[in-house]
């Protein structure tokens, strides 16, 4: 039988993207005020991998990282998604457009071995975590670099996502070792 450990802190990411910028720096405010601060913020990159969202969202859409100061036990992954899809309506709400969903907003959390995202939707990859929320590992760390696995959806696969994901693990170790 082996020693139950707890698993240390992890550092919270969020994947915003909309074909509105206004959306996007809604995001941002809404994200810092629930969160607390940004340490590390991707550039806007072009979300044109996939066609899937084009009906829901429309064309032209911008995808941003954020990598949050505060780090979270990994079981708060699920309120975080609970959090983000209630923020997504709020938008919508308080924003009329001719898209069904102007903003999506992508919870998960890095560690120095993976990325982990919350989603909504079961598939055999999947584990339920807790109130409809699932969990995935869609990006690992291996060799020093980002791998994908079978399932990783094709924009996590770009190597400028991975790029930004491996300052995030830089952060996220130095602020572990100065613990």
């Amino acid at each position: 039988m082996g020693d139950v450990r707890l698993h240390p802190p992890v550092l919270l990411i969020l994947a915003a993207f909309s074909r509105y910028g206004e959306a996007l720096a809604w995001a941002k405010q809404r994200l810092e005020q629930a969160w607390g601060p940004i340490a590390l913020a991707s550039e806007p990159f072009d979300f044109d991998d996939t066609a899937y969202y084009i009906k829901q969202m429309g064309p032209g859409l911008k995808k941003t990282f954020f990598a949050f100061e505060r780090f979270i036990d990994p079981p708060a992954l699920v309120a975080c998604k609970l959090a983000t899809n209630a923020w997504e309506e709020e938008y919508r709400m308080q924003n009329p457009a001719p898209e069904a969903r102007p903003l999506n907003l992508d919870p998960g959390y890095l560690t120095e071995a993976k990325l982990v995202l919350a989603t909504t939707k079961d598939r055999d990859h999947r584990l339920y975590l807790d109130r409809g929320i699932f969990a995935e590992v869609t990006l690992h760390y291996q060799y020093g670099a980002w791998r994908p696995r079978e399932w990783t959806y094709p924009d996590y696969r770009r190597s400028e996502y991975h790029r930004f994901f491996t300052q995030c693990r830089d952060y996220y170790r130095s602020r572990r070792l100065s613990a």
